[in-house]
Order: C-alpha cells, then sequence, then structure tokens
C-alpha cells in the first residue's frame, strides 16, 4: 500500500453556522491523506495507472466552493467525491481547518477529520 497526501491546500470560503461567515468567509487548511495501491504505478511509471494529485485536488477545490454549515459536511462531501471519482483507493482522511473561527477568543484554528 501508498500513502498519497496533499497537505496544507488553503482555501477562503464561505462555511460556517452564522450568517456573517457565509457572507465574508474565512481561510480554511485541508489536509488530505489516501491509501492506495499504487504498485502498477511505481512500476509502470505512467499516469493513467496512478492517483492524479490534480484530479484529486480538483475534487477538493469543487468541494469547498460549496458552502456548508458545518466542517463535518464539508468533510464528508470531500471524500465521498474522492472515493466515487479516483480508482483503486482503499481509505481517505480529510481534516479541514478553519483558521481563526469567530469563537470569542484567540483560536488558531478549529478542524474536523474524518476517514472512510
Amino acid at each position: 500500500m501508498h500513502i498519497i497526501e496533499l497537505e496544507n491546500m488553503e482555501f477562503f470560503a464561505n462555511h460556517g453556522c452564522f450568517a456573517e461567515e457565509q457572507i465574508t468567509g474565512n481561510k480554511f487548511i485541508v489536509n488530505l491523506k489516501i491509501v492506495a495501491n499504487e504498485s502498477l504505478s511505481a512500476t509502470s511509471d505512467n499516469i493513467g495507472d496512478a492517483v492524479n494529485y490534480q484530479s484529486v485536488y480538483n475534487i477538493v477545490v469543487r468541494e469547498m466552493k460549496q458552502t456548508s454549515h458545518l466542517l463535518e459536511n464539508v468533510c464528508k462531501r470531500i471524500i465521498d467525491a474522492v472515493c466515487s471519482e479516483i480508482k483503486n483507493i482503499k481509505s481517505v482522511s480529510v481534516k479541514v481547518s478553519k483558521l481563526n473561527p469567530p469563537m470569542g477568543g484567540k483560536i488558531g484554528c478549529a478542524s474536523v477529520t474524518m476517514e472512510k
């Protein structure tokens, strides 16, 4: 098995429970880990045999553009899309972090991690 990670993908999006968050938006960091069988691509050196990182990134971009109230919903949508659109995946884990969440104090980020 092989582990593929796309780390510290930064987005500006409008996720949040408060109306203000959905208007003004916020910065988010997404980390994604895929466990896949990449034996064929490791030997063939052919992108057609591999998990295409650009395709995975494009899925994350698309899902981050769709506004959600909860980070849990964002995580689930990313995981579901990756699992249905990318071949040879054994498992996927995603962590979505909202930077400087509006919680009444100084907080670096609030994060949700999900895996399937």
